[in-house]
């Protein structure tokens, strides 16, 4: 298929690595231009390296962190500066520290609203007017299954996540008539290094082996195993893309199955 998608100026946060990185690999193999950002510049570096390598999309980056008052501000201005534009947002960030409710502090939540929240939200209205003037825009937002089923010790992100869900579909209906589509994608148990730590941090408090944690897992998810990035990619690839133009205000997993809510 041809997501129609060549040429396009992409921006995905969080892209040093994992679910963010995917995105962007996936995104510039269908010919999209992209922008990396996030807070290792050797990374970013070669990341962008490799992808330009593959002779498709191009690809270029930015040190920025979510926790940066700066960070609208700077990522605003390198997208004007080296792009002109944007027709595809990506919003992605890393997710809190494993914990439970009684561990959520008004310190931890601040940090982690403004990171995950508030900075997601904010960048979004500044790269917005943009989208709508040109008749055309794609905001994917990155969370977790959590917001449709709360997981175990992530009360910090059973809490946060849900937020964007909310704000989400209200923008979808606001944008739409301007060609723009707003979706939510939940990734499941995704092979990151996200997820190492977090099943280490479940080893640790169960007194169980990383194997014993990861079996346990995969014995109830429906598909039987972990998903790998490039078939979370390959979704978020597709919601970006022109064929998926009628898909607006979802709310769509990548899960292989594991949530038993309809």
């Amino acid at each position: 298929m041809d997501l129609g998608i060549k040429g396009k100026r992409a921006l995905v946060l969080a892209s040093s690595r994992g679910l963010g990185l995917g995105i962007a690999v996936a995104l510039a193999r269908e010919g999209a231009n992209v922008l990396l950002c996030g807070r290792s510049g050797e990374q970013l570096e070669a990341n962008c390296k490799a992808i330009n390598g593959e002779g498709k999309g191009r690809a270029d980056w930015i040190w920025a962190d979510l926790g940066d008052e700066r960070f609208v501000e700077m990522v605003t201005t390198a997208v004007k500066e080296k792009f002109g534009g944007l027709d595809i947002l990506v919003n992605n960030t890393g997710g809190p520290t494993p914990g439970t409710t009684e561990d959520m502090t008004g310190e931890k939540l601040e940090s982690y609203f403004l990171s995950m929240v508030a900075r997601v939200i904010t960048l979004t209205n500044a790269l917005l007017p943009g989208m709508k003037a040109q008749g055309w825009g794609r905001i994917l937002t990155v969370a977790s299954s959590g917001v449709i089923e709360p997981i175990a010790n992530l009360a910090l992100s059973n809490t946060l996540r849900p937020a964007l869900a909310g704000w989400s579909k209200t923008l979808a209906s606001e944008v739409a008539g301007f060609g723009v589509t707003t979706n939510l994608l939940l990734p499941g148990s995704i092979l990151t290094a996200r997820l190492d730590d977090l099943d280490g941090a479940a080893a640790k408090r169960t007194g169980k082996s990383i194997e014993e944690i990861r079996t346990d897992k995969e014995a109830r998810i429906p598909v039987g195993r972990y998903g790998r990035v490039e078939e979370f990619a390959a979704t978020a690839a597709f919601l970006c893309s022109q064929p998926a133009s009628y898909i607006t205000g979802s709310l769509i997993r990548c899960d292989g199955g594991a949530a038993r809510s309809v």
